[in-house]
């Protein structure tokens, strides 16, 4: 079974090695009052390339609303759009993937129902784990969370040389996440990741577009550098 409705476009590889420059997770507890489209618009203004619409606490027609919603800003600035973890809400919404971060979802399962034109992202914390997904039909990682401070996991941090050995053990776009903010950006230097992916560090942030643009500045300066395709 397929998309309902169809795939915007197909992403190649260099596509989504450019958009995991800047990924934004979603999250309302840090809106502040204000609106979950308007922030993302003005983090894709900032710089933001990537958006993954986060589904805890959210029911499937919830998702797909906020999808629906989030899909026009998304798209005419050609940035991907996933939702995480709910194959039925990304199908019903025509978004542009899935992300996995979530045990019992299946990354070839995945793959399988949205075809080779979806992108579809998992989570990792080992080179094993990292392998396992690419080898499923992963277009890109995220691993982490990198630093500590996080209220859900902040003793479970990923030591810097296991991110390195992730990215090393796979050809597919690998992001770092976790406590990522502009100041620490110059500590990921070296590990061969294609970008960072934030949520409290741009959304929190009074000007989100202000926060996104210093973050791209950092990634630019000690991450992509390094990087060619």
């Amino acid at each position: 079974m397929g998309l309902i409705r169809k795939v915007y476009r197909e992403f190649s590889n260099a596509d989504i090695y450019n958009a995991c420059r800047l990924y934004l997770g979603t999250d309302t507890a840090w809106l502040d009052g204000r609106t979950l489209h308007s922030c993302v618009a003005e983090a894709i203004v900032g710089g933001v390339s990537f958006v993954q619409l986060r589904t805890r606490n959210l029911s499937t027609l919830d998702a797909i609303r906020k999808a629906r919603a989030l899909i026009p800003v998304c798209r005419v600035a050609n940035v991907p759009l996933v939702i995480g973890n709910d194959l039925d809400a990304a199908k019903a919404a025509g978004v542009d993937g899935v992300h996995i971060d979530r045990a019992g979802v299946s990354c070839a399962e995945v793959r399988r129902e949205l075809g080779r034109d979806a992108i579809v992202g998992v989570s990792v914390q080992t080179p094993g784990q990292a392998r396992e997904a690419e080898d499923s039909g992963a277009s890109y990682l995220i691993c982490g969370p990198l630093f500590a401070g996080r209220e859900d996991a902040p003793e479970k941090t990923v030591p810097l040389g296991v991110v390195r050995d992730v990215v090393g053990e796979v050809d597919i776009p690998v992001v770092g996440m976790g406590g990522v903010n502009a100041a620490n950006v110059p500590e990921l230097s070296g590990l061969g990741l294609s970008g960072v992916a934030s949520v409290s560090a741009v959304l929190a942030a009074p000007d989100v577009e202000t926060a996104a643009r210093g973050l791209v500045r950092e990634v630019d300066a000690y991450i992509r550098s390094e990087r060619i395709i």
